[in-house]
């Protein structure tokens, strides 16, 4: 399935729009993982583990936005954005979300 973060995507137009599609993520972090970044975060940088989880976390949501817009009868999502937030002080919630169409190639392109 073809996810862009376009309106559009060269050499097709959107035949039907089916409506918005969405993927959700929580994830929480491991007292190992808020341990060492704790640590790390007192010298300061990159915390690669919080950075690890929340790219994870990113692809797992895109593959749930996927499968909804497949059920949906889709073959493209269309202006895919992502948002987070946290919830409590341990979780992240990832949510990928964009409108699922359906294409037609345009001759000629």
């Amino acid at each position: 399935m073809l996810v862009v973060t376009t309106e559009s995507v060269p050499g097709y137009e959107v035949e039907e729009v089916l409506g918005h599609a969405f993927g959700v993520i929580v994830r929480s972090r491991g007292i190992g993982g808020n341990l060492a970044a704790g640590l790390r975060s007192l010298v300061g940088g990159e915390i690669h583990e919080y950075t690890e989880m929340l790219e994870d976390a990113r692809k797992d949501a895109v593959d749930r936005l996927v499968k909804n817009a497949h059920q949906m009868g889709a073959d493209a999502v269309v202006m895919m954005r992502f948002d987070s937030s946290e919830i409590g002080q341990t979780m992240s919630e990832i949510v990928a979300y964009g409108t699922a169409v359906r294409l037609r190639r345009v001759s000629g392109a």
